[in-house]
């Protein structure tokens, strides 16, 4: 048997990989691009990525593939028509990063909130250094406590998310971008409610036709000119320009992003020309990318691999 890894620096290098072994042969590559995965995957009986597209261009000479696992839980870089008229079976992962997801959100949204970096490059501008006073606080913060935190998405990290937002004191209202999930145990709202009310808004949903483009001008406008919004879902369900130019104007206080419309960012990204951190910070899609949650998602992986064999 053999295991081609396609990106393997997709998952980090600091994840041990000895456990496929037991396979058979292991072969890594740190990335791949659509002719060189046709390459690498002509004997390949398992291959597994995160990325990179699997499609008749990319299999086509992959004469005993059998298995393609995604180290995610999207698969909309899969051609299933194409793997399913091959007979070849896929496996993607769910649920392995609610923890750390749900934590990221919170560094996000607690940074913003209290003005972090504004705080520490105070005192690291040595300002603090002999100050007339013991305390310092120019940019005013307040507590999540009594503070409405809505929810996009109330899927299994938005719930983790609410639970949390809970334990701070904070009422929690969300809204269903299907209209088909409920939860008796938090309020659920409409579009024009939860932008409205919320404090802190945060986004967990898919990508979907619900979701596309979701958060535009129109609707920035409607939120409190002190409210911060967090998206840890997927990029495009932001227009970039029309937050960029919400924070620029004051239309909210601030964003915090771990997830773009183009990733890695370009140089027409709208967003890249905004330093404040105060008013907006982004993260490079780490949110799922815990030492925990990747070591649990290899293990999935490696447990499903096991499972079809068997």
């Amino acid at each position: 048997m053999k295991i081609v890894f396609l990106d393997r620096k997709t998952i980090g290098e600091d994840i041990d990989l000895d456990g496929f072994k037991k396979f058979g042969e292991v072969v890594t590559y740190d990335y791949s691009t659509v002719e060189e995965a046709a390459e690498r995957t002509k004997d390949a009986d398992i291959i597994v990525l995160n990325k990179v597209t699997v499609n008749e261009s990319t299999i086509k000479d992959a004469k005993n593939l059998k298995l393609v696992c995604v180290t995610a839980t999207g698969t909309n870089n899969l051609d299933k028509d194409y793997l399913a008229l091959r007979g070849i079976e896929w496996r993607n992962v769910a649920g392995y990063s609610t923890e750390a997801v749900a934590q990221h959100t919170f560094t996000l949204a607690l940074n913003l909130l209290e003005h972090i970096s504004y705080y520490d490059d105070y005192v690291k501008s040595e300002k603090y250094v002999n100050d007339r006073l013991f305390t310092h606080f120019e940019k005013t913060f307040c507590e999540l406590s009594n503070k409405t935190w809505g929810i996009i998405g109330l899927g299994a990290i938005g719930q983790r998310v609410a639970e949390i937002a809970k334990c701070f004191g904070a009422n929690v209202v969300y809204y269903s971008t299907s209209g088909k999930n409920h939860n008796n145990e938090y309020k659920e709202v409409d579009f024009d409610t939860i932008l409205k009310e919320s404090d802190i808004l945060s986004i967990h949903a898919p990508l979907d036709e619900n979701t596309l483009h979701l958060i535009n001008k129109e609707a920035l406008s409607k939120m409190k000119k002190s409210s911060i919004l967090i998206n840890v879902g997927r990029g495009p369900i932001i227009v970039e320009k029309d937050l960029a130019d919400a924070l620029n104007n004051d239309v909210i206080a601030a964003a915090g992003l771990d997830v773009l419309d183009v990733e890695p960012m370009t140089e027409e990204n709208p967003l890249k020309n905004i330093k404040d951190s105060n008013k907006l910070l982004i993260t490079p899609h780490i949110a799922w990318a815990a030492l925990e949650a990747r070591t649990r998602l290899m293990k999935i992986i490696e447990n499903q691999i096991e499972e079809f064999l068997k």
